[in-house]
């Protein structure tokens, strides 16, 4: 083997010059932790098609309203019934407008001299289904968002307050929240409408009520955590004083798991409206919500499943969605997993 080395010519070897300056120069930009969460996010396509999909939705339950011929509210007991029918598409053998009739398929819109289009067809009143369906969506997602907004105010604040100030503070203010806990959102929502109306107001005073208590749990966590930290300990020692550490020292670190848990309480909010207004102790009729809709629907599956499909589509993509946004989010925020 030295016998070997002894014959390798003089040129087989090259000379590295390191040069000592750029010995703490970094490879990467810089970013910040939002930059960085934002960078990981859009890896995770999954989440990006999440935010596409909501979008979309969000978008046309505002715009598909204006957008289709036909009024959300108005009855026409002629076209009750109809199946969907667009322009276009019904050269493909598609909703074409041809329904099942005694056994037989027939264009309803031909023997009933229906010289219209309706996109998701009509109901048992001759309503169109495409504005009902969208402005259900808006309903549904009013009430969501609104549920999960104060979900986070009530709960960041009971949470980080009972977390930072701790003691006789935080132990009475855990046992409230243990109350609230073993309470059944069913029993509060029964309870709301011996004194109010079914409705938007109902529900969300319902869902709020005990909703807010596992932000706040979380929250309490988190500021648990961060408040003996040495930046804290720092900052206290400066003379700051504690809503000033609590706004700008805790609050900014425990924003990403706010954010993430506000993604999985807005469809929790979704489908717990659905459910009352399905089973009735939500919204009424004529207002329409995605619960409303799909119990219209489950009333004809049989025989007109278009008035179920169309709603129920959508509720799905949402869960989904929101679920699956949620998941990326909690990657995203994670720094245990950056590559």
């Amino acid at each position: 083997m030295s016998q070997e080395i002894k014959n390798l010519p003089a040129d087989a070897f090259e000379r590295v010059h390191l040069d000592s300056t750029q010995a703490e120069r970094i490879s990467k930009p810089s970013v910040s932790f939002w930059q960085d969460a934002w960078l990981r996010l859009r890896k995770n396509k999954a989440a990006i098609v999440s935010i596409f999909i909501l979008v979309f939705i969000i978008i046309m339950s505002f715009v598909g309203p204006m957008i289709s011929p036909h009024d959300a509210e108005t009855q026409t007991i002629t076209h009750a019934n109809l199946p969907p029918k667009v322009p276009g598409i019904e050269k493909l053998g598609i909703m074409d407008g041809v329904g099942t009739l005694a056994g037989k398929e027939v264009d309803l819109y031909e023997m009933k001299k229906v010289d219209t289009y309706y996109w998701f067809g009509t109901d048992g009143l001759g309503r169109d289904t495409f504005s009902r369906v969208w402005e259900g969506t808006q309903i549904s997602l009013f009430i969501a968002f609104i549920a999960a907004l104060i979900d986070v105010v009530i709960g960041v604040a009971y949470g980080g307050i009972s977390g930072y100030y701790g003691g006789r503070i935080d132990d009475i203010m855990q046992r409230i929240v243990e109350i609230l806990i073993g309470i059944p959102n069913l029993v509060i929502v029964i309870l709301m409408l011996l004194f109010l109306e079914p409705g938007v107001t109902a529900i969300i005073i319902a869902i709020t009520l005990t909703g807010w208590t596992g932000m706040s749990r979380i929250v309490r966590g988190q500021v648990l955590k961060f408040k003996n930290q040495e930046f804290v300990l720092a900052s206290r020692t400066l003379g700051a004083t504690n809503g000033r550490i609590i706004t700008k020292h805790i609050l900014p670190n425990i924003m990403g798991v706010i954010i993430i848990n506000t993604m999985f309480t807005i469809p929790t909010a979704i489908f717990f409206e659905a459910f009352l207004s399905f089973i009735g102790l939500g919204l009424q009729p004529p207002d329409a919500s995605l619960g409303t809709l799909i119990n219209d629907g489950y009333k004809l599956i049989k025989f007109q499943p278009h008035i179920l499909l169309y709603p129920a589509l959508i509720l799905s993509l949402l869960m989904v969605a929101f679920n699956l946004l949620g998941d990326g989010l909690r990657d995203a925020f994670d720094p245990k997993m950056k590559d």
